[in-house]
């Protein structure tokens, strides 16, 4: 940065938590740099599928709920990590300023588009952080759209229960992207009472965003 005299800036994010990294599958170096790589693919002959992002810590969730929504519901999910919401947000911007000052020219697609809109299936996002942060994508998604995220204040005797307490676990997870594919008439919503009822999920517990 200061030999080449680059005006940008590198940062390393710790988490106080430990477990075992995925391991990175290939060709997706650029897509790192981007803010966004396919860990995995949806069964291209599944019946139902589904998209979800995760960042962060929360991705085990993801990759969690990718398969309760397998074993239990028959669902293939495309597994997408996200490393950064807010570099998505900002090309997903410039394409649109570029598209706005070429009327004439052939449109350019952003990079969320690009990769999420062609299946055409419910997307759930789920994070560590505030909703505002994944939600920052969704004028460059063309379906069903779910962002699960950290809002308001918890506390916990473990990571499971915060995750639990704040509806960013694999069991939320899994009931998001029922609720994407009762919303786009591809199940019905008796599935979701049955994953409420499987998981021991408390309809009335307290919205965490007001605790």
């Amino acid at each position: 940065m200061y030999v080449d005299q680059e005006n940008v800036f590198f940062y390393l994010t710790l988490m106080n938590e430990n477990y075992v990294q995925p391991a990175m599958p290939v060709g997706v170096e650029q897509g790192i740099i981007d803010g966004m790589y396919r860990f995995k693919a949806a069964d291209e002959h599944a019946a139902l599928k589904v998209q979800l992002l995760g960042s962060g810590t929360i991705l085990r969730e993801v990759i969690a709920a990718a398969d309760l929504l397998e074993k239990d519901f028959s669902i293939s999910a495309e597994l997408w990590s996200v490393t950064s919401f807010t570099e998505l947000r900002r090309q997903g911007l410039a394409v649109e300023r570029w598209n706005l000052l070429h009327p004439d020219a052939q449109a350019k697609t952003s990079l969320v588009s690009a990769n999420l809109n062609p299946l055409n299936v419910p997307v759930v996002a789920a994070t560590d952080y505030m909703k505002a942060y994944a939600d920052g994508i969704r004028p460059f998604i063309g379906q069903t759209y779910a962002v699960l995220g950290t809002d308001g204040f918890g506390r916990s005797d473990s990571r499971e229960k915060l995750r639990n307490f704040f509806e960013v676990d694999r069991y939320f997870i899994v009931l998001a992207a029922l609720q994407g594919l009762v919303a786009q008439g591809q199940v019905e919503a008796s599935l979701m009472s049955k994953a409420i009822e499987k998981y021991g999920i408390d309809p009335e517990k307290n919205n965490p965003a007001y605790c």
